[in-house]
């Protein structure tokens, strides 16, 4: 798995470098970025800080997941898409499930797909869950609401993640769009006290179940409540000062999916919020 998602990396941070448009400009909101220059890799497993303390614990509990980041992550983002353009700037039509590993049980479910019955359920949200909503033409707000808690939200469906680092518990409820995120810094060796300072590298490792069933792809393919959502965020960071996330997200469903899907995603950093532009959930 490793050496999958640091070829994935790989793959991503080659794309940026040779990108020449933004995934938003083709619906008008926001402008193209210059073409990057070669981007620094992204942040990987290398060592932190050297621990302290006797027996090299340090001091005090661990550090809470503000505290103890290797990287930031923080600000507005956009997305940038550089792979599955027509399939994440439109809306596909039925029956279009090229790239997707599913089984004949999703293309039934896809098959039948109509997003006015959607709509009129109220269910026109089923592709801004957090599997789907990520692949989709959005910005990010990325804030700490407290400091074990990193919240991302989406302008696209208004919709909002919450990452959960520490020993916090999901605490059972029912199903949800975003579902229950528990995170953590994977970086190297480091003192566990709280007093350590944060690692110069790593990155974010995030995992979402709890999931209720929505959309893959907004056309329709699904993904049900037994789906596991891992995601790692790496920041790259380019000789002219430009910012990029590069996530690899794993999907696994053993109801709907023939095997894991791998993808890997683009963000670029914005300077502020000038052009966050929320807006509601569409079936279409």
């Amino acid at each position: 798995m490793k050496t999958l998602r640091r070829s994935l990396q790989a793959g991503a941070v080659a794309a940026i470098a040779t990108l020449t448009f933004a995934t938003l400009a083709a619906q008008g909101r926001g402008a193209a970025p210059a073409t990057p220059a070669t981007p620094a890799p992204a942040g990987g497993q290398g060592g932190g800080a050297a621990p302290g303390g006797p027996g090299g614990r340090g001091d005090g509990p661990p550090p809470t997941g503000r505290a103890g980041a290797p990287i930031d992550l923080t600000g507005y983002w956009v997305s940038v898409i550089t792979e599955d353009w027509r399939w994440r700037m439109v809306t596909p039509p039925r029956g279009d499930y090229a790239s997707l590993p599913i089984n004949m049980d999703a293309k039934k479910a896809a098959d039948v797909w109509d997003p006015a019955k959607d709509t009129a359920a109220g269910e026109s949200c089923k592709a801004y869950g957090a599997p789907g909503v990520m692949r989709l033409p959005t910005r990010l707000n990325i804030t700490w609401q407290d400091d074990n808690t990193m919240k991302v939200e989406a302008d696209a469906g208004t919709q909002a993640r919450l990452f959960h680092f520490g020993d916090w518990k999901a605490p059972g409820g029912a199903p949800s769009l975003q579902g229950d995120t528990t995170a953590q810094w994977e970086t190297g060796a480091r003192g566990r006290g709280a007093n350590q300072p944060p690692p110069m590298f790593g990155n974010l490792k995030t995992v979402t179940k709890n999931l209720r069933p929505g959309y893959l792809r907004k056309n329709g393919v699904p993904y049900s409540d037994k789906t596991t959502l891992t995601e790692y965020w790496d920041l790259a960071r380019q000789p002219n000062g430009d910012q990029w996330i590069v996530i690899t997200t794993v999907v696994e469903d053993p109801t709907y999916l023939a095997r894991t899907w791998i993808t890997s995603l683009n963000f670029k950093k914005e300077p502020n919020g000038s052009k966050w532009d929320p807006s509601p959930c569409s079936a279409t």
